[in-house]
């Protein structure tokens, strides 16, 4: 009776009633989910030299750690999960443009914190690959682990537009799913059908850039790499680096 008692009490004490403050930590939460499942996959592939694992199954993280991640936080936040995604809902009306800026830095520091989380759990595995090197480019490069990096042959200007036509797919798409008046995805699947939805672009539109197609998903993991050595090289952008193709 007296356990019962004090976990009830724990309980109360523990509890968040300001909205906002559970919306925020419901998006952290789920950006982290979201980042650490789709980092480790990449992490996965890089180190093992793709012995255990493929730009295919890189992709299936990301495309289904979508679906956990809004299973997380879809009951409280909405599971925005993108700033392009949020501000496409402010754009509509649907989302109140105050909030823009704040879940704005709530899911880039989630992406952040959750590059530190693959960074110290293949911690070993990059430094072995690497031969205690970090660098952005060359055969042992693995700052594409967390960010995305263009192809050898890719100009600004296409890459500017790759991302604009992937992004606007993913919007349009998902608008789709949620519309009511649409043919409706059954109740409950919405993120399984969500998670389709980013692997379909993700193998189809993957190798001029990898498809990063969330801001927060890309400058989180970016800026960790800044700090964590692999230097200021991870924010330029340079033709012909002599990758072959950016990874997921």
């Amino acid at each position: 009776m007296g356990t019962a008692s004090f976990l009830k009490r724990a309980q109360a004490l523990l509890r968040i009633r300001n909205q906002l403050l559970r919306e925020c930590l419901a998006e952290l939460l789920a950006v982290f989910v979201l980042i650490l499942i789709t980092l480790s996959g990449s992490a996965q592939m890089v180190t093992s030299s793709g012995t255990k694992g493929d730009i295919v199954t890189a992709y299936m993280a990301g495309a289904l750690a979508i679906m956990v991640a809004i299973h997380t936080a879809g009951g409280v936040s909405g599971a925005h999960l993108n700033p392009a995604f949020s501000f496409a809902m402010c754009l509509l009306d649907q989302f109140p443009w105050w909030k823009f800026p704040i879940f704005m830095a709530v899911q880039i520091l989630g992406a952040f914190i959750s590059a530190g989380a693959v960074y110290a759990l293949y911690y070993d595995a990059i430094w072995h690959y690497s031969n205690g090197t970090l660098t952005t480019s060359g055969p042992r490069e693995t700052a594409s682990i967390f960010a995305t990096y263009p192809a050898d042959y890719l100009s600004l200007s296409n890459g500017f537009l790759d991302q604009v036509i992937g992004t606007a797919l993913l919007i349009m798409g998902i608008l789709a799913m949620l519309d009511t008046r649409n043919k409706s995805v059954p109740k409950g699947l919405e993120p399984v059908a969500m998670a389709l939805l980013v692997f379909c672009i993700e193998i189809s539109m993957g190798s001029n850039c990898s498809c990063p197609l969330n801001p927060a998903r890309d400058f989180g993991p970016r800026l960790f790499t800044y700090v964590a050595g692999w230097g200021a090289e991870v924010f330029r952008w340079v033709e012909g680096r002599g990758r072959g193709g950016a990874w997921q």
